[in-house]
């Protein structure tokens, strides 16, 4: 097997814009139409009290295990903010084995909690397992500038050149400054700017304007990039999804 699909996406904590409508059964569906290998999420619900008791089809597991259910067998939940009653964080769900995997404290101020999350996954027959890293990275350029740091270190550290690698996520970046720091100096791309020049609008859902989500890759050609727009994704959440269809260099 040398393809690979991917999708990333900011789940909102399973409501729409605004928080009109919990839109989680309607995400679940949403990303199992697109059938991805791998999911990297964002603003994921791992637990909260008072949800469960306002909703009456809140589910009862964890989001990320209800999202993965019986379609990603393996999955990993980095815990990022914490609160009274509840917690979310960033996911990532896999169709493959998931052998190791750790969260790392991205967060710049105590404001505003972020994680970085890496997984790394056995895919059959390749000689190296698939890095996996997904961030959310905070609002302000001083602070990103430091996570894209904190990203750099790590995959320098963990990740080898001749392994496969897909960083995706919420990089809050509107101005491209992340894209140009990464491309630059771990010899990544981006799969929309690889396929139509720029990176995709995904936020706000209703009506795409800003280029807020990304999909890295190394190692990898691009076969597919594609922006989830529509009524029925912008009934789901405030960004859209993006998803990408990978060929294994070798």
């Amino acid at each position: 097997m040398q393809k690979l699909q991917v999708v990333t996406y900011n789940i909102h904590k399973g409501f729409s814009q605004f928080k009109r409508r919990m839109s989680v059964h309607d995400l679940r569906d949403r990303l199992r139409d697109i059938g991805a290998d791998v999911v990297f999420l964002q603003e994921v619900q791992g637990l909260h009290e008072k949800h469960s008791t306002r909703h009456n089809n809140w589910p009862a597991a964890p989001q990320h295990e209800f999202l993965a259910d019986s379609i990603w067998s393996d999955f990993a939940y980095g815990k990022n903010a914490v609160y009274d009653g509840g917690h979310h964080g960033n996911a990532i769900l896999s169709k493959y084995p998931i052998t190791r995997w750790d969260n790392e404290d991205i967060s710049m101020h105590d404001s505003e909690h972020r994680g970085l999350l890496h997984c790394e996954i056995a895919i059959p027959d390749w000689p190296q397992p698939l890095h996996c890293i997904n961030v959310h990275l905070g609002l302000l350029g001083h602070w990103r500038r430091k996570q894209i740091a904190l990203i750099k270190n790590r995959i320098e550290k963990l990740v080898p050149e001749n392994s496969p690698l897909v960083i995706a996520g919420d990089f809050n970046d509107w101005r491209r400054h992340a894209s140009n720091a990464l491309v630059e100096s771990m010899k990544v791309s981006e799969v929309f700017e690889t396929t139509s020049g720029r990176p995709a609008r995904s936020f706000p859902a209703i009506l795409p304007m800003l280029h807020l989500d990304r999909i890295y890759v190394r190692g990898f050609s691009v076969e597919l990039a594609r922006a989830h727009h529509g009524h029925s994704w912008s009934r789901v959440s405030d960004h859209i999804a993006l998803s990408a269809r990978l060929i294994r260099k070798l």
